[in-house]
């Protein structure tokens, strides 16, 4: 029978992905009115500072402090509001229509991502079946993202670029979810919202400083009037309340478990697309298919490990700690 934190856990983290997954439809309609750079600003300036407010109401002034940790979470939140967003944005615009598939696979692999990331990070060698979801993930990617033509290999040209500009923004972000782990004393507000203001610094910099050189346009009132509810959208949902919910969900479930909430991304961002008049092909549809098997398959893998290690040491593993290295190795 399911225990109260495991429904409360199940249900932020498919209201989080659900969220993200509805999130690159809605940025395609934005992105054609705004550039990214100062899309991705705006958008994460303002829900700095709904947290802020959050987080002072309920934390107090002290809870803003750095602590000497000012270097990491400036790092941290490059990586995950500056890298991430301004990186998969600008993919997904250049990429245009099928940029927005292409975004939310990308967004499917970050589990696959994670292990490669653990694996230079750590040197802790993959097990087997890690490399073969991983084949099969990124085999169905390939069938999403070519959507099965073999004109996109004459053509890698025009493509190459903006899927790397995604597959570095996504990597961003499974760097700063690792981060999380050495800010457990901190509650999920208080990161969240320090990593927000200081990544939205360093976005505020990278737009000023390409503004000046007239290198970025800068937005008018009447352009970001005229995407007022897309910008409403990913403010408060995909933003806001996806990442609060996210990170309480994977704490209340564990990585290991809440993780294949992921899943959720490019079924809804097909859905809302396919509502819109896209019309999703077979390759498109079964390399999808290929990504959950694989993450799906991935993590049948991870618990049966888990508990076999359970099983030969209960001393030494009823009493530890779970840490991000643990959920994925």
């Amino acid at each position: 029978m399911l225990t109260k934190k495991i429904i409360i856990g199940s249900v932020l983290c498919l209201i989080a992905s659900m969220s993200w997954g509805a999130m690159f439809p809605v940025a395609h309609l934005a992105l054609q009115q705004i550039d990214p750079f100062y899309f991705s600003f705006i958008r994460y300036f303002i829900v700095g500072i709904i947290l802020s407010v959050l987080l002072w109401f309920k934390e107090g002034k002290s809870a803003f402090r750095l602590e000497g940790r000012g270097k990491a979470l400036l790092f941290y939140g490059t990586m995950a509001f500056t890298v991430y967003n301004m990186s998969v944005f600008l993919g997904q615009q250049l990429m245009g229509e099928s940029g927005t598939i292409a975004a939310s696979i990308m967004e499917v692999l970050m589990p696959i991502i994670s292990i490669m990331v653990l694996w230079i990070t750590y040197k802790t060698t993959p097990k087997k079946y890690m490399f073969t979801s991983t084949a099969i993930a990124l085999a169905g990617a390939l069938l999403v993202i070519t959507n099965g033509k073999m004109t996109f290999f004459m053509m890698a040209g025009q493509h190459l670029f903006p899927l790397m500009l995604i597959f570095a923004g996504v990597v961003g972000w499974v760097i700063y979810s690792m981060g999380g782990s050495r800010f457990r004393d901190w509650s999920i507000l208080r990161y969240s919202t320090l990593t927000c203001l200081l990544g939205s610094a360093v976005s505020f910099v990278i737009v000023a400083i390409a503004s000046s050189a007239n290198l970025l346009p800068v937005p008018t009132w009447q352009t970001i009037l005229s995407i007022k509810y897309e910008m409403s959208f990913m403010i408060l949902l995909p933003g806001l309340v996806a990442l609060l919910s996210w990170n309480l969900g994977i704490k209340l479930l564990s990585p290991l478990n809440g993780i294949l909430f992921i899943n959720f991304v490019p079924i809804t961002t097909f859905i809302i697309m396919a509502f819109q008049g896209y019309n999703i092909s077979v390759y498109e549809f079964f390399g999808t298919l290929l990504i959950i098997f694989a993450l799906i398959r991935n993590n049948a893998y991870q618990r049966s490990t888990t508990r076999q290690d359970r099983a030969i040491k209960p001393d030494l593993t009823i009493h530890k700690k779970e840490t991000f290295k643990d959920s994925f190795v």
